[in-house]
């Protein structure tokens, strides 16, 4: 995609907090920025343009792998909450993953349900771009056999239900 089509990367997470003696590079800052900005309910195009096509996401909830599932990830936040507060974050490790402390409140729309969610992310990088982003809630992942086909199914089922913009214009619209 040409980067009109995607539009700009504005990236809003740019006071980004580290660990005494946690160093990141520019790229490296400009990653963990996109991925504050995703798990802040704030995704574009062109901040997804950042990882790669076969990349990954996965959470107790999801293992989401490719463009069409992990794209359909993030922009669901902003469908299913109707806020969502990020209360603490801190990079603890600035090498491959990048380590982040992020401590996060959301407010389920329509029952407004609110849940405190503790992570530990890493960010797995291939080159300038993610790979993979791993949030273990409480700094763990499930993984049972049953939990994971759950975990694959919602995957599968989030992109039917959730439209992804096909353009920067309609990014836009959404207030992206």
């Amino acid at each position: 995609m040409a980067s009109t089509e995607v539009g700009e990367l504005k990236i809003e997470n740019t006071n980004i907090k580290t660990a005494p003696g946690v160093d990141l590079s520019a790229n490296q800052k400009t990653l963990v920025g996109s991925v504050l900005d995703l798990f802040a309910g704030r995704p574009s195009l062109a901040k997804l343009q950042l990882w790669k096509d076969d990349g990954e996401f996965v959470d107790p909830i999801t293992i989401s792998r490719g463009r069409k599932q992990f794209e359909a990830q993030w922009y669901g936040l902003q469908t299913a909450f109707s806020e969502i507060e990020r209360l603490h974050h801190e990079v603890t490790n600035a090498g491959n993953p990048i380590e982040l402390d992020l401590k996060t409140r959301y407010v389920v729309k329509g029952i407004n349900k609110e849940q405190t969610i503790q992570s530990k992310v890493l960010i797995h990088t291939d080159g300038d771009k993610i790979s993979k982003v791993e949030d273990k809630w409480d700094g763990k992942l499930p993984d049972s056999s049953i939990t994971n086909a759950f975990r694959r199914l919602n995957a599968v089922t989030v992109p039917n239900l959730v439209g992804v913009p096909k353009n920067a214009e309609e990014d836009a619209k959404r207030g992206n």
